[in-house]
Order: C-alpha cells, then structure tokens, then sequence
C-alpha cells in the first residue's frame, strides 16, 4: 500500500474499524491519538478498539477545569494510556493570546504536537467534515506530507447526530461545556459559546481571522 492511497473502503466503515485497520497496518505502537476532550467519543473508539494506544493531551496551561474534569473521568474509566505533553519549559502562562494569536498557538500547539508525534507512523484525530468549512472535505486517511506522518480521522463521516448517539449508546459522560453553548472547545482565553445558526467554530478566536490552531491547516 503505498503512503498515499488507502482503502476505499475506510470511507464507509465504522471508526473503530478504521482505529483496527490502522493497528493491523502500522503497529498498535505506531499509532498516537492526539484528544481534545471536547467530548468523549474519540477517546473511546480509540481505547475499546485498539486497549492502550497512546493518547496525547496537549497541555497548552489555558485548559477549561472543565476539560480536565472530562480528561480525569475518561481517564478512570477507560483505562486510558495518557500521555500530557506540555510547552516547553521555558514556555509560562502569559499574554501573548492577548496580542498575538498565532504566536500563542504554536508554543502552546504546534511545538509539543511535533514533540507527541516522534517516532510515531500514523496520527489519530478527532476532526470532522460537520466542523466548519475548512474540515469539509477532511478525508478518514492520507499522509500529511508537511509532518511526513499518515493522518487518520476516523469520526471525519460522523455528524451531530452520530456523535450524541454514539456517546448515548456507551453512556458517555459529555464535556459539561457542551450544555453551555461551547460546540466546539479550546482554551478558554480565546473559546466562546455560540451563537444560534452560528458556525460550530464560530466561538473559537472570535474577533480574528483565524480559524484553526495549526493542528489541522
């Protein structure tokens, strides 16, 4: 199988069998699940279809208590394999989200996202088409040629709906963010909640052009 050509029939399975195919074509090892903890439906396909992948936190010091809240709880009952990356050590809590959004992310984001996906063949994410327009046409896998690592969205089919049912069905305890009007949850200097009919991204940098964090473009 070459690096940039996978099954087609990834686009029509379920994502836990997406989570095993990747374990059965690069090694359970070789996988890394990077998590937000928006919600609890990554995590969980991940954990119950391949027991003690590697999950990462990315620890940016602004994390909703609500957040860790949700990270404790799946944590416990999932048996979780977490792993918490952290900036850099000279990196603190500042005000550079303040005046320079950009800047903010890519020490507190992109550096120690680099630093969780070394040595690893492919990355798990939780992103999905329904997120906005810049996720649209996300496909479940390719290979991110700017990380030189193979990217596997396995919820990337999965709408609002899927999402609730799924959490219902494993009875899924939910991001206590979510009732509060947060469809989508970062940190909490730069996250509101959203309007009605707004954008389901549309409370994250709101005032700034800027619409992703640099994870995923």
């Amino acid at each position: 199988m070459s690096l940039r050509t996978f099954p087609e029939s990834l686009e029509t399975g379920h994502p836990a069998d997406t989570l095993r195919w990747a374990a059965d074509t690069f090694g359970a090892a070789e996988l890394v699940v990077t998590a937000s903890f928006e919600d609890a439906v990554l995590v969980h396909v991940a954990a119950t279809a391949v027991p003690g992948i590697d999950v990462v936190l990315l620890d940016t010091q602004y994390l909703f208590a609500e957040t860790k809240w949700l990270v404790a709880e799946l944590t416990k009952r999932l048996d979780l394999n977490l792993r918490v990356v952290h900036p850099l050590d000279h990196i603190q809590p500042d005000n550079l989200w303040q005046s320079d959004v950009e800047g903010c992310c890519n020490v507190r984001k992109v550096e120690p996202l680099q630093r969780s996906l070394q040595g690893k063949a492919a990355w798990v994410t939780g992103v999905r088409r329904v997120d906005g327009p810049t996720r649209a046409n996300t496909p479940i896998a390719s290979f991110d040629i700017g990380r030189n690592i193979v990217k596997i969205n396995p919820l990337a089919g999965f709408s609002d709906d899927d999402m609730v049912l799924y959490a219902q069905l494993h009875e899924l305890p939910a991001n206590p963010l979510t009732e509060r009007g947060y469809p989508s949850i970062g940190c909490w200097p730069c996250t509101r909640p959203v309007a009605p009919g707004e954008d389901r991204r549309g409370g994250r940098w709101a005032g700034n052009a800027k619409t992703e964090c640099g994870l995923h473009g």
